[in-house]
């Protein structure tokens, strides 16, 4: 199951970093944000798992 989480974080990550890169060459704001954003929460989860790793160790 950890490991689907942190395959999900690295998705959000890279699928929101393509956002920002669209978003900025378009200069469209509201996706570039949408891209930081999805970045932000795939970091999180991503932190969350490695967390839960520490603790199960």
């Amino acid at each position: 199951m950890a490991g689907d989480q942190k395959a999900k974080g690295k998705k959000e990550q890279l699928k929101g970093k393509a956002k920002e890169a669209v978003g900025r060459a378009t200069r469209d704001v509201p996706l570039e944000a949408e891209g930081r954003a999805e970045q932000a929460k795939g970091d999180a989860r991503q932190a969350k798992e490695k967390t839960k790793d520490i603790f199960k160790h």
